[in-house]
This record gives structure tokens, C-alpha cells and sequence, in this order.
């Protein structure tokens, strides 16, 4: 059990990874894949929770553009209904002979004042129906607004735009093992400068008759680099000052181990630093296999193949 397991003296423990020691989340992630805290917090009503700015900025865009588009509709929608309850009297210029037809131009004349189209055909000619397309008129300009910051937002947010390999190895290196792992940067044009990356462990230990989990900051053989325009294979040597020296496949199982990426540089397209996260936990990281070359050189160039970030080959 993890409470047997004995943890290298000479490690360095960490104590600002902003993590509890005392986290009952035995066999969940900390933070997920995708660089995202684990984390849900209660105790206050959702809406003083909840920011729809931010919730809109991280949906996945074809959520994003799905919901735009189901907000327009909705919205089209239900000023149609009240233009109906209006009466249709109170238009001009429909051709409509029945229900159904006369609810499709009205409908579309909701569109057209939405949007300040104003085609001209169907115009409102009573007072509540011209009091109604004001209304709708000044809701659309208010929305194309939101919705132009909200895609703004989006597409003007510096990201870092790097691929993690889908597990980590322990391989021989050196005179030892190491834990390595990669990544690289997807975008043709987006080249990180003055690249660091920081890598902690947690793991479960036993303390005065107390699991908690312990963290520590591994050493790499390298944390920073001036560019990264080819992928960076990050290597922790497994040596007498780290906290894995000695650990099965069984141990980190027990241990409920988890490695903690975060890498910051400086996007030159962004003119910005980003920052991004990941995450390893004891079922992703494999021994004995070694990561296999992922580029190629050609003589137009060297090639970089990003499908092959996560291939691996068993050692022998």
C-alpha cells in the first residue's frame, strides 16, 4: 500500500503547487488533460459562480457557433409570437394567405429588424408593432456587440497552441531510468520563445496514521530553451534526488501518482506570454518504452510529424 512505500529522503518537496495536501480525491485527476483544474466549488448560488463571458470564451467553438445561432432563432422567434398576439392588422404589405404563411413573414421581418436589414416589403404600421420593432431593433444592435466582443475574445486569446504526447515512459537514460514525455507546438506560423517548463509530482504518502498526498518539484535535465520550433522530449532522470528512484508500476498505482506539467513562453503572434497545463496519472505513464524520432529531414527542410508525438516502441 502507499503507506509502505518509501520516499527518497533527498527530494524536494513542494508546498506552492496550490494544492491541499489533505484532497480526499484518491484516484481522480487534479487537473485534467486538457489543462484544466478538477475542481467544483459550492457553497455560493450559481449565478454569483457563474460568468457567462468566461463560460462562452472557453466553449468549444462548435458549441460557440451553435449556440449563436440558437440564441438568433430563439430570440427571432419569440418576437414573433408577440408580433402575432400584436394581430397582423398592425403590418402592411403581407402576402400571406394563411396562418402558417403569414407567421413565416412576420418572422422574417423579425430577422430583417434584428439585424437593421429592413428589406422594406412587410412594414409595421400600428403603434404596438412599431413600439415592438424598436425594441427588437436596439436588442440586435446590443447583441451583434456582445457577440462581436465574445468573438473577439476568442481569437484574440493568446494560447500556446502545444500537443502533449498521450503518456509518458520511464526508459533507460544515462546510467538509469528516466521519465520523458513531449510536446511541440501544431501551429505552422506559431513559434514560442524563451519556452520553461515546470513538472511536479503528487502522490499519496502516510504521515502520523494520515494519508495526504506529498508534492515535489522533479528536476528535468532541461527546463528551459530559447525557441521551440521542433518538439521537446522532457526528460527527469530518475538519479538519488528523485522521489520515483525505486518505485514499480504497482507502487505508483498504490501511491495514486500524478505528474503536473505547466509551460510558459513568449507567442510571438500574440505578443503575449501563455501559459498551458497537463497532466499524467500513474495508468498513463509506461516503462519500458521509448519514444520514437518524430521528424525527418528532406531536402526542402526538416519535417516535423505531429502524428507521431505519442508513438512509442516496447524496449527489449
Amino acid at each position: 500500500m502507499a503507506g509502505a512505500i518509501k520516499i527518497n529522503p533527498f527530494s524536494k518537496v513542494n508546498n506552492d503547487t496550490g494544492f491541499s495536501t489533505k484532497a480526499p480525491v484518491n484516484g481522480v485527476r487534479f487537473l485534467n488533460q486538457d489543462g484544466t483544474f478538477n475542481v467544483q466549488k459550492t457553497g455560493l448560488s450559481f449565478f454569483q459562480r457563474f460568468s457567462l463571458f468566461h463560460a462562452m470564451l472557453q466553449l468549444p467553438l462548435w458549441q460557440f457557433l451553435g449556440l449563436l445561432l440558437a440564441v438568433f432563432l430563439g430570440v427571432n422567434l419569440l418576437y414573433t409570437f408577440v408580433y402575432c398576439w400584436i394581430g397582423a392588422q398592425q403590418f402592411t404589405g403581407i402576402i400571406g394567405k394563411n396562418s402558417w404563411q403569414v407567421f413565416k413573414e412576420i418572422y422574417f421581418f423579425s430577422c430583417e429588424t434584428f439585424t437593421t436589414v429592413g428589406y422594406g416589403r412587410v412594414n409595421p404600421v400600428g403603434d404596438g408593432a412599431n413600439l415592438l420593432a424598436s425594441i427588437e431593433a436596439m436588442t440586435g444592435f446590443l447583441s451583434f456587440a456582445l457577440a462581436t466582443g465574445l468573438i473577439f475574445g476568442r481569437f484574440a486569446r493568446p494560447r500556446a497552441h502545444l500537443l502533449f504526447s498521450n503518456h509518458a515512459v520511464i526508459a533507460p537514460y544515462r546510467s538509469g531510468n528516466g521519465l520523458m514525455f513531449r510536446f511541440a507546438c501544431y501551429k505552422q506560423h506559431h513559434i514560442l520563445t524563451d519556452v520553461s517548463i515546470r513538472v511536479n509530482l503528487a502522490m499519496l504518502v502516510q504521515k502520523d496514521g494520515k494519508m495526504m498526498y506529498e508534492y515535489f518539484q522533479l528536476p528535468l535535465e532541461r527546463s528551459k530553451v530559447d525557441n521551440l520550433p521542433m518538439n521537446w522530449t522532457v526528460v527527469h532522470p530518475i538519479d538519488e534526488e528523485s522521489p520515483l528512484l525505486g518505485l514499480s508500476r504497482q507502487d505508483l498505482q498504490d501511491a495514486d501518482v500524478e505528474i503536473y506539467v505547466m509551460v510558459r513562453g513568449f507567442n510571438d503572434v500574440y505578443a503575449n506570454t501563455t501559459v498551458q497545463r497537463t497532466s499524467y496519472t500513474f495508468n498513463e505513464i509506461h516503462f519500458n518504452r521509448a519514444f520514437t524520432p518524430m521528424f525527418e529531414d528532406t531536402p526542402a527542410g526538416t519535417v516535423l510529424e505531429l502524428d507521431k508525438i505519442s508513438k512509442s516502441k516496447p524496449l527489449s
